[in-house]
Protein backbone atom coordinates (compact mmCIF):
# COMPACT_ATOMS: atom_id res chain seq x y z
CA UNK A 1 0.00 0.00 0.00
CA UNK A 2 1.27 3.55 -1.13
CA UNK A 3 1.02 6.65 1.65
CA UNK A 4 0.53 10.18 0.52
CA UNK A 5 0.36 13.69 2.35
CA UNK A 6 -2.43 15.67 1.14
CA UNK A 7 -2.07 19.24 2.18
CA UNK A 8 -4.57 21.95 2.15
CA UNK A 9 -3.24 25.26 1.58
CA UNK A 10 -4.52 29.00 3.71
CA UNK A 11 -1.71 31.50 3.09
CA UNK A 12 -0.69 32.12 6.45
CA UNK A 13 -2.82 29.65 8.22
CA UNK A 14 -0.69 27.42 6.35
CA UNK A 15 1.93 27.33 8.70
CA UNK A 16 -0.36 24.92 10.94
CA UNK A 17 0.92 22.50 8.48
CA UNK A 18 4.77 23.32 8.33
CA UNK A 19 4.57 21.99 11.83
CA UNK A 20 2.75 19.15 11.64
CA UNK A 21 5.07 18.28 8.61
CA UNK A 22 8.23 18.87 10.94
CA UNK A 23 7.16 16.64 13.94
CA UNK A 24 6.82 14.07 10.80
CA UNK A 25 10.18 14.76 9.85
CA UNK A 26 11.59 14.46 13.57
CA UNK A 27 10.11 10.94 13.76
CA UNK A 28 11.62 9.69 10.77
CA UNK A 29 7.83 9.69 8.75
CA UNK A 30 7.94 9.68 4.86
CA UNK A 31 5.06 9.10 3.21
CA UNK A 32 5.33 7.75 -0.63
CA UNK A 33 3.90 10.70 -2.00
CA UNK A 34 2.95 14.50 -1.04
CA UNK A 35 0.03 16.52 -2.98
CA UNK A 36 0.09 19.86 -1.77
CA UNK A 37 -2.28 23.02 -2.47
CA UNK A 38 -1.07 26.56 -2.50
CA UNK A 39 0.49 26.89 1.01
CA UNK A 40 0.43 23.47 1.72
CA UNK A 41 2.89 22.81 -1.33
CA UNK A 42 4.83 25.67 -0.33
CA UNK A 43 5.39 23.85 2.91
CA UNK A 44 5.55 20.33 1.70
CA UNK A 45 8.21 20.86 -0.52
CA UNK A 46 10.66 21.30 2.36
CA UNK A 47 9.57 18.21 3.78
CA UNK A 48 10.50 16.67 0.87
CA UNK A 49 14.18 17.79 1.19
CA UNK A 50 13.99 16.79 4.88
CA UNK A 51 14.48 20.35 6.04
CA UNK A 52 13.07 20.53 9.78
CA UNK A 53 12.29 23.49 11.03
CA UNK A 54 13.09 26.14 7.30
CA UNK A 55 9.42 26.92 6.92
CA UNK A 56 8.79 28.47 10.53
CA UNK A 57 12.42 29.70 10.28
CA UNK A 58 11.76 31.97 6.82
CA UNK A 59 8.11 32.79 7.88
CA UNK A 60 9.58 34.66 11.00
CA UNK A 61 12.82 36.18 9.83
CA UNK A 62 10.59 37.72 6.51
CA UNK A 63 7.50 38.27 7.95
CA UNK A 64 8.05 42.23 7.94
CA UNK A 65 9.48 42.17 4.88
CA UNK A 66 7.20 43.58 2.29
CA UNK A 67 8.63 41.81 -0.60
CA UNK A 68 7.60 38.23 1.68
CA UNK A 69 3.60 39.17 1.39
CA UNK A 70 2.06 42.45 1.29
CA UNK A 71 -0.59 45.29 -0.82
CA UNK A 72 3.11 47.05 -1.10
CA UNK A 73 4.41 44.36 -3.06
CA UNK A 74 1.11 44.14 -4.59
CA UNK A 75 1.26 47.66 -5.63
CA UNK A 76 5.11 47.71 -6.94
CA UNK A 77 5.11 44.43 -9.08
CA UNK A 78 1.40 42.77 -9.47
CA UNK A 79 1.96 40.11 -7.08
CA UNK A 80 1.00 39.91 -3.35
CA UNK A 81 3.91 37.93 -3.32
CA UNK A 82 7.02 39.36 -4.64
CA UNK A 83 8.00 37.14 -7.49
CA UNK A 84 11.80 36.68 -7.68
CA UNK A 85 11.98 37.47 -3.55
CA UNK A 86 10.19 34.30 -2.54
CA UNK A 87 11.08 31.65 -5.81
CA UNK A 88 14.46 32.81 -6.30
CA UNK A 89 16.31 34.86 -3.60
CA UNK A 90 14.90 33.10 -0.66
CA UNK A 91 15.26 29.24 -1.62
CA UNK A 92 18.88 30.28 -3.25
CA UNK A 93 20.58 32.67 -1.27
CA UNK A 94 18.68 33.72 2.32
CA UNK A 95 17.70 30.41 3.15
CA UNK A 96 18.86 27.72 1.04
CA UNK A 97 16.43 24.88 -0.41
CA UNK A 98 18.10 21.56 -0.59
CA UNK A 99 17.87 20.56 -3.94
CA UNK A 100 19.27 17.38 -3.85
CA UNK A 101 17.75 15.43 -1.15
CA UNK A 102 14.60 16.55 -2.94
CA UNK A 103 15.77 15.22 -5.62
CA UNK A 104 17.16 12.03 -4.56
CA UNK A 105 13.63 11.48 -2.31
CA UNK A 106 11.80 8.81 -3.48
CA UNK A 107 8.68 10.43 -2.77
CA UNK A 108 6.58 11.70 -5.50
CA UNK A 109 5.57 15.33 -4.82
CA UNK A 110 2.89 17.36 -6.39
CA UNK A 111 1.24 20.61 -6.76
CA UNK A 112 -2.30 21.26 -7.71
CA UNK A 113 -3.17 24.55 -9.81
CA UNK A 114 -6.39 25.68 -11.65
CA UNK A 115 -6.12 25.44 -15.04
CA UNK A 116 -8.11 28.95 -16.07
CA UNK A 117 -9.10 27.95 -19.13
CA UNK A 118 -10.62 24.80 -18.09
CA UNK A 119 -12.01 25.45 -14.68
CA UNK A 120 -10.67 22.82 -13.55
CA UNK A 121 -7.24 21.56 -11.06
CA UNK A 122 -4.07 19.39 -12.57
CA UNK A 123 -2.27 17.99 -10.69
CA UNK A 124 2.02 18.11 -11.33
CA UNK A 125 4.88 15.58 -10.23
CA UNK A 126 7.41 17.93 -10.04
CA UNK A 127 10.86 16.36 -9.77
CA UNK A 128 12.31 19.13 -8.83
CA UNK A 129 11.79 22.58 -7.73
CA UNK A 130 13.82 24.59 -10.43
CA UNK A 131 12.66 26.10 -13.84
CA UNK A 132 9.19 25.54 -14.93
CA UNK A 133 8.10 23.35 -11.36
CA UNK A 134 9.40 25.87 -9.86
CA UNK A 135 6.87 27.94 -12.06
CA UNK A 136 4.11 25.59 -11.05
CA UNK A 137 4.50 26.03 -7.14
CA UNK A 138 4.28 29.54 -8.16
CA UNK A 139 1.13 28.93 -10.03
CA UNK A 140 -0.50 26.80 -7.45
CA UNK A 141 -0.03 29.89 -4.90
CA UNK A 142 -1.14 32.47 -6.93
CA UNK A 143 -4.01 34.26 -5.05
CA UNK A 144 -6.78 35.33 -7.35
CA UNK A 145 -6.89 38.97 -8.07
CA UNK A 146 -4.14 40.01 -5.92
CA UNK A 147 -1.03 37.98 -8.41
CA UNK A 148 -0.49 37.99 -12.08
CA UNK A 149 -1.97 34.84 -13.94
CA UNK A 150 1.28 32.43 -14.25
CA UNK A 151 1.35 30.85 -17.83
CA UNK A 152 3.81 27.85 -18.48
CA UNK A 153 3.42 25.53 -21.73
CA UNK A 154 1.29 28.01 -23.24
CA UNK A 155 -1.76 27.36 -20.28
CA UNK A 156 -2.55 29.92 -17.36
CA UNK A 157 -2.38 28.96 -14.12
CA UNK A 158 -3.59 30.39 -10.35
CA UNK A 159 -4.41 29.26 -7.40
CA UNK A 160 -4.55 25.32 -6.69
CA UNK A 161 -7.41 25.97 -4.02
CA UNK A 162 -9.81 27.40 -5.97
CA UNK A 163 -10.57 24.12 -8.36
CA UNK A 164 -9.61 21.04 -5.76
CA UNK A 165 -9.13 22.84 -1.59
CA UNK A 166 -8.44 19.34 -0.51
CA UNK A 167 -6.84 17.14 -3.19
CA UNK A 168 -8.00 13.80 -1.26
CA UNK A 169 -9.23 12.00 -4.12
CA UNK A 170 -6.63 13.11 -6.66
CA UNK A 171 -4.32 11.01 -4.25
CA UNK A 172 -6.58 7.78 -4.54
CA UNK A 173 -6.51 8.60 -8.02
CA UNK A 174 -2.90 8.64 -8.71
CA UNK A 175 -2.81 5.26 -6.80
CA UNK A 176 -2.12 5.94 -2.82
CA UNK A 177 -4.31 4.13 -0.80
CA UNK A 178 -2.93 5.44 2.52
CA UNK A 179 -3.92 9.13 2.99
CA UNK A 180 -3.14 11.69 5.58
CA UNK A 181 -5.15 14.79 5.07
CA UNK A 182 -3.48 18.00 7.01
CA UNK A 183 -6.16 20.23 7.01
CA UNK A 184 -5.52 23.81 8.29
CA UNK A 185 -8.81 24.78 9.51
CA UNK A 186 -10.65 23.30 12.65
CA UNK A 187 -13.81 20.45 12.47
CA UNK A 188 -17.07 22.47 12.11
CA UNK A 189 -15.62 25.16 8.92
CA UNK A 190 -18.05 25.50 6.62
CA UNK A 191 -16.72 28.11 3.83
CA UNK A 192 -19.44 30.73 2.63
CA UNK A 193 -20.46 31.31 -0.74
CA UNK A 194 -18.16 33.97 -2.88
CA UNK A 195 -18.86 37.44 -2.42
CA UNK A 196 -16.97 38.79 -5.22
CA UNK A 197 -18.98 37.68 -8.67
CA UNK A 198 -19.23 40.74 -9.91
CA UNK A 199 -14.85 41.30 -9.65
CA UNK A 200 -14.44 38.14 -11.01
CA UNK A 201 -16.60 38.77 -13.89
CA UNK A 202 -14.41 42.02 -14.86
CA UNK A 203 -10.90 40.37 -13.94
CA UNK A 204 -11.87 36.73 -15.48
CA UNK A 205 -14.04 37.46 -18.33
CA UNK A 206 -11.42 35.82 -20.84
CA UNK A 207 -12.08 32.80 -18.64
CA UNK A 208 -15.55 31.72 -18.19
CA UNK A 209 -14.93 28.05 -16.68
CA UNK A 210 -12.74 30.00 -13.98
CA UNK A 211 -15.27 32.16 -13.09
CA UNK A 212 -18.01 29.24 -12.30
CA UNK A 213 -15.22 27.13 -10.80
CA UNK A 214 -14.94 30.67 -8.20
CA UNK A 215 -18.66 30.64 -7.90
CA UNK A 216 -18.79 27.33 -6.82
CA UNK A 217 -15.67 26.92 -4.83
CA UNK A 218 -17.75 26.50 -1.56
CA UNK A 219 -19.91 23.59 -2.71
CA UNK A 220 -16.68 21.68 -3.89
CA UNK A 221 -15.06 23.00 -0.16
CA UNK A 222 -17.97 21.77 1.62
CA UNK A 223 -18.23 18.19 -0.46
CA UNK A 224 -14.90 17.35 -0.06
CA UNK A 225 -15.14 18.03 3.90
CA UNK A 226 -18.17 15.86 3.97
CA UNK A 227 -15.89 13.16 2.07
CA UNK A 228 -13.40 13.46 4.16
CA UNK A 229 -15.02 12.95 7.71
CA UNK A 230 -17.00 10.17 5.91
CA UNK A 231 -14.23 8.20 5.04
CA UNK A 232 -12.37 9.44 8.77
CA UNK A 233 -14.99 7.90 10.41
CA UNK A 234 -14.77 4.69 7.89
CA UNK A 235 -10.63 4.63 9.07
CA UNK A 236 -10.14 4.95 5.32
CA UNK A 237 -8.00 7.77 5.77
CA UNK A 238 -5.91 9.74 9.03
CA UNK A 239 -6.64 13.31 9.30
CA UNK A 240 -4.94 16.01 11.20
CA UNK A 241 -6.37 19.10 11.97
CA UNK A 242 -6.34 22.51 14.43
CA UNK A 243 -8.20 21.59 17.26
CA UNK A 244 -8.62 25.01 18.98
CA UNK A 245 -9.43 28.01 16.61
CA UNK A 246 -5.97 30.49 16.63
CA UNK A 247 -7.90 33.95 14.48
CA UNK A 248 -4.93 33.90 11.92
CA UNK A 249 -5.21 36.43 8.69
CA UNK A 250 -4.17 35.70 5.22
CA UNK A 251 -1.16 38.03 5.51
CA UNK A 252 -0.95 37.68 9.10
CA UNK A 253 2.25 39.58 10.37
CA UNK A 254 1.69 39.29 14.03
CA UNK A 255 4.99 36.98 15.27
CA UNK A 256 3.33 35.86 18.22
CA UNK A 257 0.35 34.57 16.13
CA UNK A 258 2.18 32.84 13.53
CA UNK A 259 4.43 30.65 16.03
CA UNK A 260 1.70 29.90 18.07
CA UNK A 261 -0.20 28.41 14.57
CA UNK A 262 3.18 26.23 14.02
CA UNK A 263 3.18 25.42 17.74
CA UNK A 264 -0.64 24.01 17.67
CA UNK A 265 1.04 21.90 14.17
CA UNK A 266 3.78 20.43 16.07
CA UNK A 267 1.10 19.96 19.24
CA UNK A 268 -1.62 18.03 17.15
CA UNK A 269 1.16 15.97 15.11
CA UNK A 270 2.56 15.23 18.16
CA UNK A 271 -0.93 14.25 20.17
CA UNK A 272 -1.62 12.10 17.22
CA UNK A 273 1.95 9.93 16.23
CA UNK A 274 0.77 6.66 18.25
CA UNK A 275 -2.44 6.23 15.98
CA UNK A 276 -0.72 8.03 13.03
CA UNK A 277 1.97 5.22 13.21
CA UNK A 278 -0.55 2.18 13.63
CA UNK A 279 -2.45 3.59 10.83
CA UNK A 280 0.54 3.24 8.64
CA UNK A 281 1.25 0.20 9.50
CA UNK A 282 -1.98 -1.33 9.12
Amino acid sequence: MRSCLVLEGGAKRGIYTAGVLDVLLENNIMTDGVIGVSAGAIHGCSYVSKQIGRSIRYNLKYNNDYRFMSFKSWLKTGNMVDTDFAYNELPEKLDIFDHKTFENNPTNFYVTCSNLKTGKAEYIRCPEMKGKYMDYLRASASMPFVSKIVEIDNKSFLDGGITDSIPLQAAFDLGYDKNIVVQTRPEGYSKKPFALKWLAKLVYKKFPEFIKALQNRHTMYNQELAQINKLQEEGKIFVIRPTRYIKIKRMETNPDIIKEMYELGRHDASAALMKLKTFLKK
